[in-house]
């Protein structure tokens, strides 16, 4: 049953952070798997193999078959907003622009779906700290990213732009998601994948071929598996989880929380060191968050009203 979608609970918020470290650690199974394997046929993979483990699992259970027969056009609808079209965008976006930059455009997509719910819904209007956290947020993806991330700038507009419409393909998904709040998550993310891999079939036997691939090394099959299993199939069920329980806006938070995991995983299995820049970066993204969950703004209030600063009516 979903509650209110303004307010974030802690549950929800362990829920967000876990999702976040999860996608960010499917960009380190993806950039190894792509070195081998064309990017659409990845995509084909990642969300065909995901729906294949989804179906196993739900075998027989949740009445899966006469949910897919009855919601089938819905089902494609959310493949198509929530992966083959911000999925293919992102892949082009990348021909042109570096990780770097792609990440920081993707961090918009909080913003685009507060615009998009504002207008679609009337549960998610937009609010003044719902717009500031989202800003914070994404400053804090720029620091965080470094001015490496600038240096695709000079590349093509259009480029900049098809990644920007991944963002807002991923916010109208989110809102679209909503619909799907009666199912278990694990139903809807099942639905979506598998409509996401009939959509992205015609589109690799016209323009991969897969036929005349190379079978990639085992390592590189095991990446696409922990890619299609971990990072998808559950990375959904956590997904449509958290769209039940706070919305669509506060499930877009995710996209902040992802550059972050993934910089802390390095830190973490990769000895990376943190540096200054990516300590701000990360102060921002918590401040963007706190100011969107309201407690920043609560605890600030409270502060101000026992220094004396209260409205009093006249």
């Amino acid at each position: 049953m979903q509650t209110n979608v303004n307010t974030i609970t802690t549950v929800t918020w362990v829920l967000i952070i876990a999702l976040g470290v999860i996608l960010g650690g499917s960009f380190f199974f993806a950039r190894v798997a792509v070195e081998y394997v064309p990017p659409l046929t990845l995509v084909f993979l990642r969300v065909f193999l995901a729906a294949v483990a989804l179906h196993f699992y739900l075998v027989g259970r949740n009445g899966l078959s006469r949910t897919l027969a009855t919601r089938w056009r819905a089902f494609l609808l959310l493949g198509l907003l929530n992966n083959a079209i911000p999925f293919t965008l992102i892949f082009f976006g990348q021909t042109q622009i570096g990780a770097g930059l792609a990440s920081i455009l993707n961090a918009t997509t909080p913003l685009c779906t507060i615009v998009i719910a504002n207008v679609l819904t009337t549960d998610e209007k937009m609010t003044m700290p719902k717009i500031v956290g989202c800003l914070l947020g994404l400053a804090g993806t720029m620091v965080l990213i470094g001015p490496s991330a600038l240096t695709g700038l000079g590349a093509p507009v259009w480029a900049q732009l098809v990644v920007i419409g991944a963002a807002v393909s991923y916010g109208f998904a989110a809102i679209y998601g909503i619909r799907f709040s009666d199912l278990p998550p694990v139903v809807t993310a099942t639905g979506q994948l598998t409509a996401s891999s009939l959509i992205m079939l015609p589109i690799i036997l016209i323009f991969d071929r897969p036929w005349t691939l190379a079978l990639p090394p085992m390592e590189i099959v095991l990446a696409i598996l922990m890619l299609a299993v971990l990072s998808t199939s559950f990375a959904y069920i956590l997904f449509f989880s958290i769209i039940s329980r706070a919305g669509a806006t506060n499930t877009s938070l995710v996209t902040l929380v992802v550059p972050a995991a993934a910089i802390l995983l390095g830190v973490a299995f990769l000895g990376e060191h943190l540096n200054t820049e990516t300590l701000a970066g990360l102060l921002l993204i918590g401040l963007g968050l706190l100011t969107i969950d309201g407690r920043l703004t609560f605890v600030l209030k409270n502060k101000l009203n026992l220094m004396g600063y209260t409205n009093h009516e006249p």
